[in-house]
C-alpha cells in the first residue's frame, strides 16, 4: 500500500515539476501515459487486424499489471515498478512492429508519445 502511494506521489510531482518547467506538453504526456496505454490495449484487443498471438500478449499482460504479486515484488525500490514498465514495453514493442498504423490509430494520446513509443519499435 505504501508502495503504491509513493509511486502516485512521485509520478505526481513528476508531473508538477514539468509544468512548472514550462513543458506543459510533456506534463500532458506524462500525466496520461498509463491511461493511454489502457485505452490503447483495450482498443487493440477489440481489433480483427490485430494477430491473435498480440492479443494474447495484451490480454496476459492487463491482469499481470493488475495483479497484487509480480516477478520483482513492488515493495523493492525501483526494481519492483521496472519489471512492470519493462513488460509493458517489450509488449508494446511486440505490437507495433507488427501493427504499427494500428497502434498509431487507435492511440488516443499525444503525438509525441506515440512517436517515442514507435521509435522504440524501430518504426
Amino acid at each position: 500500500m505504501y508502495g503504491l502511494a509513493a509511486i502516485a506521489v512521485a509520478y505526481a510531482l513528476t508531473v508538477l515539476a514539468f509544468v512548472v518547467a514550462g513543458r506543459r506538453e510533456d506534463a500532458r504526456a506524462i500525466a496520461g501515459f498509463v491511461p493511454d496505454c489502457v485505452v490503447l490495449f483495450t482498443r487493440l484487443l477489440r481489433d480483427d487486424r490485430v494477430a491473435r498471438r498480440h492479443k494474447l500478449l495484451v490480454g496476459a499482460l492487463i491482469p499481470y499489471l493488475a495483479l497484487p504479486f509480480d516477478l520483482i515484488p513492488d515493495f523493492i525500490p525501483v526494481a519492483g515498478q521496472l519489471d512492470d514498465a519493462v513488460l509493458v514495453a517489450f509488449v508494446l514493442r511486440r505490437v507495433a512492429r507488427a501493427n504499427a498504423a494500428v497502434v498509431r490509430e487507435h492511440w488516443p494520446g499525444p503525438e509525441r508519445s506515440l512517436g517515442l513509443i514507435l521509435g522504440g519499435a524501430g518504426r
